[in-house]
């Protein structure tokens, strides 16, 4: 019975590891473009120590990239909170 009854839900677990890949895809992106913003905040402010760029214009380009930073960062948690439920909903012993 136990053999059969792994044979009918091989086609959903599938589709779930599938969905779990996915969203470990995503998770990671996320992380390294958090990442790329952060080391384009350090190349900025490198610019404005060396000269190579305006106070106004370390300004705005500043004021995008932590706005980028900040809906990334607002955004994470959702993400994580999703994974937890689907983690929850998986049944013990599998």
């Amino acid at each position: 019975m136990l053999l059969i009854d792994d044979v009918l839900l091989a086609p959903f677990r599938g589709i779930f590891w599938i969905c779990r890949e996915i969203n470990n895809a995503v998770q990671e992106e996320l992380a390294g473009e958090s990442d790329s913003i952060r080391m384009e905040l350090t190349s900025l402010y490198m610019m404005l120590e060396t000269g190579r760029i305006s106070e106004k214009e370390f300004e705005t380009q500043e004021k995008i990239l932590l706005d980028r930073l900040d809906n990334l960062e607002n955004d994470e948690p959702e993400l994580d909170d999703t994974e937890e439920d689907v983690e929850e909903e998986d049944p013990p012993g599998d």
